[in-house]
């Protein structure tokens, strides 16, 4: 399946050149880490994924998932991903293929690359404190940072916009929303929406960072929208699961709700999945479901795929993996769905 990801990212990726962002004003980190001393140079066309030709009234800035992970475990290798490593490159380009390109249809999307922490490390950090935020916000924040200064001063031009993630993305968008939106509040208040999908927001952030709003239903505004999806037996076991944090709050991706009602696959409007023989993704019918476990903070489905997330980091049955492709044309149809209700205002 990598190399069909791979594959569709190099056919669809786009690079342009930039006019700033260089980095100067980013803070140091002393942690030691695969390369030292200020942010990455955004004005390098290679330290961008894509930034688009610019033909929609909304933005979107897309932070891809850990794509530093097999080589994070081999010996000597470091902390944080170089920015140059292949890699972190080609699964980021496949992310953009299976998760960020939901958002092409309604939006101009930007990807920064960044030194983000490998697998290795993000999994030790995880286990010493419970969350990963002293693995990203040192290097790897300071990527994003300087890659959103150079978004909003040089590219969006005062567009509303939408941020989004998946997995260490979607831990990073949770930081920037945080952190960054809190002393950017004329960059926040132009957010449609906040897609922190694969990890957890929790009603302990709800209640230290009040300006964060979670969503209540499928159009409204300025709120983040989450959910972490998992197969019956990650839920029957309460199984381990590195993106599960205590406190979590999924919606459904199919009804919108934050109750436990159910919803059936024939609710599903297309999910984005591989067919092997044709080497190239498609929209069909897995009978992906949804519902909301309240006491786990997740989505349920038994969706007909047998393609689990790693188990030693995710337990034996979630598809940390497809959170997006599942449900990919119904978060398809709910971004147009916010733009409009943003922009009708």
């Amino acid at each position: 399946m990598k190399k069909i990801i791979s594959a569709l990212a190099v056919i669809a990726i786009a690079v342009f050149s930039l006019p700033g962002c260089d980095g100067t004003s980013a803070e140091k980190d002393s942690t030691t880490v695969a390369s030292k001393g200020k942010a990455t140079d955004y004005t390098r066309k290679e330290s961008w994924l894509q930034i688009p030709e610019i033909t929609k009234d909304v933005d979107t800035f897309y932070i891809y998932a850990t794509s530093y992970y097999e080589s994070s475990f081999e010996e000597g290798a470091p902390d944080y991903a170089p920015i140059d490593n292949p890699e972190m490159l080609e699964g980021a380009q496949g992310e953009y293929v299976t998760n960020a390109s939901v958002y092409e249809e309604s939006t101009n999307v930007f990807v920064p690359y960044y030194r983000q922490a490998g697998m290795r490390y993000a999994g030790e950090i995880r286990q010493k404190t419970g969350d990963i935020d002293a693995a990203i916000s040192g290097i790897p924040y300071d990527d994003i940072r300087t890659a959103l200064d150079c978004f909003f001063e040089k590219h969006n031009n005062g567009r509303p916009f939408i941020i989004a993630g998946h997995s260490q993305g979607s831990s990073m968008v949770k930081y920037v929303l945080k952190n960054y939106f809190k002393a950017h509040p004329e960059y926040y208040k132009r957010m449609v929406a906040a897609y922190v999908i694969g990890f957890s927001v929790t009603k302990d952030d709800l209640e230290k960072y009040p300006h964060l709003k979670f969503a209540t239903g499928e159009t409204d505004t300025g709120v983040i929208v989450s959910w972490n999806t998992e197969g019956p037996k990650n839920v029957n076991e309460n199984a381990r699961n590195a993106v599960v944090l205590p406190g979590a709050i999924s919606i459904n991706p199919l009804n919108w709700k934050l109750d436990e009602t159910y919803a059936p696959a024939s609710e599903n409007l297309g999910s984005f999945m591989p067919n092997l023989k044709r080497m190239r993704y498609e929209i069909t019918d897995i009978g992906a479901d949804a519902q909301v476990v309240l006491t786990r903070g997740v989505i349920l489905t038994n969706a007909k795929y047998d393609h689990p997330a790693a188990a030693e980091f995710f337990g034996p049955q979630s598809f940390h993996e497809d959170d997006y492709t599942f449900y990919y044309n119904n978060l398809k149809d709910n971004v147009a769905k916010r733009i409009a209700a943003y922009l009708s205002r």
